[in-house]
Order: C-alpha cells, then structure tokens, then sequence
C-alpha cells in the first residue's frame, strides 16, 4: 500500500505544509529534517520561478500561487491513487497491507468486526488498526501512514468536497439519553429532547464531537443545557450518571459498565440529536482492492451493528429532525450511497 511516488516528492512537501502550517510539523510528519523541507521548496520556487511561501511571525504563509500549485498537485496525487489501483490487478505480489486508524468509540465495535471479515476474505494480509489519539487522522492519510481514517466528523474536518479525501458515510447514530434509576424519565419508553431543558447535564465524552453535538441539539430542541461536570471515559461518566450528578448523551456505539442503577431512555420527536460516522480515503484510493474490501467491510460491519449495544456515527456532527419512536435504525450505507468524490 505505501508505493513510491513518480510524482515530484516536493509536491507532497508543499501538501502537508498546507495541512501542518508549520516547517517543524511538516518535517515530523514526512520524517525529515526542518533543513529538508526548507531546502525542498527553496528550490522548487526557484524551479517554477514564484514565490511559494512568505514569513509570517514564527510561521509561514502560503502564497496565491502556493495555493495554485496544491490544487494541481491534489489532482496528481488522486489520478495516481487511480493508477496504482488499476495496476493491482496486474501484480501477483502476496495479499498486501492494510492500516486503519478510528476513533476510540468505533475501533472495538465496528473496526475489528469488519478486519475479521476482511481477513477471511484476503488470508495472508497484514494490517493496522488503532485510534492514534495524539495524531491527526487526515494528516496520517495525506503521508501515507494510514490508508482509512474512521472518524466523527467535527467542525475542521475536511468538507465534501476537499479534493485530497473521498468520504464514505457507514453509518447513522441516534443518541439515547443516559439516566439514573429513579429519575424522572427512568419509567419512559421515550423522551422528547426539549423535555429535559431544566435538567443538569454532563459534558459526556470527546469534546470534541459529542459535546458539540449535545449545545446544538438542544439549541435545535430550544434551550442551551445547563453543563455543570465533565468525563471522557464512559466508565467515569456513568459513575457520574449514577451518583445522580447529571443526565448526558449516550451514543449507541459507546460501552459502558452495566448497572441496574442506570437506564438508557430512546429519544424522539422533532429533534434526535445523531452522529455520523465516515471513513475517508485518499481521493482515488478506493480503487485499490485492500481498501476498497476495507470500506465494504466496515459498511456490513456498521449494517449489522444495529442489533446489539451499537449504532454509529459519520459525516457531520448534526441534530436532526427525525420522526418516529426513537428506536435505533441502522443505515446500511452500500457503494454510492453517499456522495463520493467522482473518479
């Protein structure tokens, strides 16, 4: 899966500067030196005779005709996905390698399902799987360290349209509101979101993403929650829960200690606060047959979720009108269900 580019090397260089906006991170990214990557795009501005960069405080800007130049470049970099997927077929030199970095909440419920069922389909491959929480997912997919990200898109996620990414929806995940035994709702069979306005809510989970999607839910919904504690771990948060010190968010896909003293309580009405889940793809990079099978896993993975404790996440973080009793729907998401980047 790694390959060697037939694409001038300094290209790459000026497309992570873009992602990193820093000489430093670039250099740690690409595993050069700082005096490297200076050097590299010294010479590729007096090549193409136009200045490239410009100073600005202790980082550098991208010039009008950088910008130019990385649109040309992501254009390269995808039509030789293309290429050297096409070129698989030709090549009889073992199963391959597939590495996939996810979130946390996805990895054990959805990620390693789909890698058993790849494996069964391509004996002999070898893989990666983990979350990398310290990394940044796209940034791991542009070098080449990863071939899918799975994640929770959040605001600076690339958009659908970034020409360096394809995204793949796999799933939609409605949340259910996590309560104590004892509590109001606890006896409901469902709940209406703008119900619990008066409530003491959890900052419950990555921050990240489930926060964001509890304000805008319940700016949707018509309150702003009054948030007084904060968790990221689940078994932290339903200690919290069950102590009787807030309500929160609970996404279908998270596991959490099972106790009688807690109860998980559908959501319904006009606004069910729901979390996508998507895997991204270098731009071209579907074609290739490892990461192609790799989508298709995740997505009969996501598909058969749905019945146990899980659903799942992808796209956007979004709260969603959404009729109905508020019970979980998986939505299997097959090829072309979701708008793919053409070619």
């Amino acid at each position: 899966m790694r390959g060697h580019y037939m694409i001038d090397p300094r290209l790459q260089t000026l497309r992570v500067l873009a992602e990193t906006g820093t000489v430093t991170a670039t250099a740690e990214s690409l595993h050069l030196t700082p005096s490297t990557v200076s050097q590299q795009l010294r010479r590729l501005s007096a090549e193409l005779n136009v200045r490239l960069l410009e100073p600005q405080g202790r980082r550098v800007r991208l010039t009008p005709a950088a910008r130019t130049l990385i649109d040309h470049a992501d254009t390269l970099h995808a039509q030789w996905e293309r290429a050297v997927a096409d070129l698989a077929a030709h090549r009889d030199n073992g199963p391959g390698e597939l590495r996939v970095t996810s979130v946390a909440t996805a990895l054990g419920t959805l990620v390693v399902p789909a890698m058993d069922r790849l494996l069964s389909w391509h004996p002999g491959m070898t893989y990666y799987l983990g979350e990398d929480p310290e990394a940044d997912r796209f940034r791991m997919l542009l070098t080449r360290e990863r071939d899918i990200a799975v994640v929770i898109p959040a605001p600076g996620t690339p958009p659908s349209d970034d020409e360096r990414f394809e995204q793949h929806l796999l799933l939609q995940e409605p949340q259910d509101l996590l309560v104590p035994q004892g509590h109001r709702f606890a006896g409901r069979t469902s709940v209406e979101l703008h119900e619990a306005a008066t409530e003491t809510w959890l900052r419950a989970g990555d921050p990240r993403d489930q926060h964001l999607l509890l304000t805008s839910a319940c700016a949707a919904a018509g309150f702003s929650p009054r948030v007084t504690h904060n968790a990221v771990d689940w078994s932290a948060i339903a200690a919290l829960v069950a102590g009787g010190h807030g309500i929160c968010l609970l996404p279908r896909l998270a596991t959490f200690p099972r106790s009688d003293a807690l109860v998980r309580v559908p959501l319904t009405g006009d606004v069910v606060p729901t979390r996508r889940l998507v895997g991204f793809v270098r731009r071209g990079g579907s074609r290739t047959p490892l990461v192609r099978d790799g989508l298709r896993a995740l997505r009969e993975a996501a598909a058969e979720s749905g019945g146990a404790h899980g659903g799942a996440h992808s796209g956007e973080v979004r709260a969603v009108s959404r009729p109905g009793s508020g019970s979980f729907q998986p939505v299997p998401c097959p090829p072309g269900a979701f708008p793919e980047q053409s070619g």
